[in-house]
Parts: structure tokens; C-alpha cells; sequence
């Protein structure tokens, strides 16, 4: 007699994550809204103040820019993680998939990857556009590059953890939808990436965004594709980079604390 032997958790996963871009690509109307509401948003912004001038080859244009591809990459993973498990716990489909052999930990995997194809793509899509448009460079450092891909992972793992954790607190996808657009542009409001310099904003506002990672986020990114003379718009008159690990890395860990705490698999859990 033979025994069915099932596939490994990583394999699962990587099935599972195959599955979840398929899924997400199909919907036009979300692929369209997780990558065009940024992009649109940045050519909208950026073409009114790209007139500024903040020094020799850095215009006000490019500061936003720089910001906003950060800011991108929140709405792939916080927005679209939050958004996307609200709904499967709606339609029962977390409910079908806790039934099945398949790990919870090979779901996850599923929409890890999900999150990081999308995030990369943001990423490129906003580059192109910022490239093209506001004459933003690619770094030349190799230091560079090394900063952008850890505040690129740190971001990403991060918001994707605090998606889970607020997917548990509504109720249904759409109130889901309302309530983490909600949060996402309020955030980047006082977090500085639709006013430039950050320094215009008043200090309250400021200081509750210093507490949340799109602030940071988006100033690693700005350390990134801008020049050093950037620093000085910033608050502490520079980039600040250990802080962003910091903050970054702390939220990394607090966002899994609270999966761990929260997550559900139906709406009628306790």
C-alpha cells in the first residue's frame, strides 16, 4: 500500500504565491487601482511644484518623487495585504484553506509573494515615471543600492504585517478598503510625501508620523535617489539612516507580535 506523500511547506507556498498573482491580475480594477493611484498621484503632484529649485540638479520635483516611490510600496503591501485578507476571510475562502492540508504558513508564503512581485514592480513602474518626467537618477553607489534594498524589505515587511493586523480589525472587505485608504493617506499627508520639504509641516504632525513607518521609509528612499545636499531639507539635517533601520526593524517585530495576537481565520471569532 502506498502512501500519499503531501509537498513541503515551501512548496506549498511557492504554489500558493503562484496562485495569488494570478488572482490579483485577473481583477484589472485592483491592478489598476494598487498601481496607477500612486503613479497618478506623483505626475499630478509633482508636475504643479516641479518649478522648485533646492539647490544645483535637485528640483522640488524630484524630492516628491523620490518620496513617493517609498510611499508606493506601502500601497503593495499594507493596502493590498490588509484589502486582500479581508476579503478571503469575508468569502470564507481563509475558512476552506484551514480545512485543507495546506499550512497556514504556506498561505502566508503565497501572499509574501505576492507582495514582494508587486512592491518590485511599483518600484520600477514609479522610477520609469520619475525618471522620464522629473530627470530623478539612479544611484551610482553601490552603498546606495545596498540602502535600497534593505528600507525596501524592512517597508515592505513591515507594512505587510500591519495589513494583517488592521484585516482583523473590520469587519468586511469593504469596510476594509475605507478604513486602510483612510489610514494610508492620512499618513502620507503628515509623513511629508505630498508636502516638500518635510520641515513645512507643522511639528504635531510630524511627530505622530516619526512613530509610523511611512516616514521613514520614504526618507531612506530619498537618501537613495537624491544627492547628499538633500539631507539638509531633512528635520535632523540628515538622512538618519540608523533610525530608519531602527524604527523599521521595531515595526517588523511589533507588526508580528500583533499577527500572532489577532489575526482570524473567520469573522466570528473571538
Amino acid at each position: 500500500m502506498t502512501t500519499m506523500v503531501l509537498p513541503n511547506t515551501l512548496a506549498m507556498g511557492l504554489t500558493r504565491g503562484g496562485t495569488e498573482l494570478r488572482q490579483f491580475f485577473r481583477h484589472r480594477e485592483q491592478v489598476v487601482f494598487t498601481f496607477a493611484l500612486p503613479t497618478i498621484l506623483m505626475i499630478l503632484l509633482g508636475s504643479m511644484i516641479s518649478g522648485g529649485d533646492f539647490g544645483p540638479g535637485m528640483s522640488s520635483g524630484q524630492m516628491l518623487a523620490a518620496g513617493m516611490i517609498g510611499s508606493g510600496i506601502v500601497s503593495t503591501s499594507f493596502n493590498s495585504m490588509g484589502i486582500g485578507l479581508s476579503a478571503h476571510r469575508e468569502d470564507g475562502t481563509l475558512k476552506r484553506l484551514r480545512g485543507t492540508p495546506m499550512p497556514a504558513t504556506s498561505y502566508f508564503i503565497g501572499k509574501i509573494i505576492l507582495v514582494a512581485v508587486t512592491s518590485v514592480a511599483e518600484v520600477v513602474l514609479m522610477l520609469a515615471v520619475a525618471m522620464a518626467l522629473f530627470d530623478l537618477k539612479l544611484p551610482s553607489e553601490p552603498a546606495k543600492w545596498l540602502t535600497l534594498l534593505w528600507v525596501f524589505a524592512l517597508g515592505v515587511i513591515s507594512c505587510a504585517l500591519l495589513g494583517i493586523v488592521i484585516s482583523s480589525v473590520v469587519r468586511s472587505a469593504n469596510g476594509a478598503v475605507a478604513l486602510i485608504n483612510l489610514v494610508y493617506i492620512s499618513l502620507q499627508f503628515i509623513s511629508g510625501v505630498f508636502v516638500t520639504p518635510i520641515s513645512n509641516l507643522p511639528k504635531v504632525m510630524v511627530d505622530i508620523a516619526s512613530f509610523f513607518p511611512v516616514k521613514w521609509i520614504c526618507q531612506g528612499f530619498r537618501s537613495v535617489f537624491l544627492p547628499e545636499q538633500a539631507a539638509a531639507f531633512e528635520l535632523a539635517g540628515t538622512w538618519e539612516l540608523g533610525t530608519v533601520a531602527l524604527v523599521l526593524g521595531a515595526w517588523c517585530v511589533v507588526g508580528l507580535v500583533l499577527c500572532k495576537l489577532t489575526f482570524r481565520w473567520t469573522n466570528t471569532e473571538k
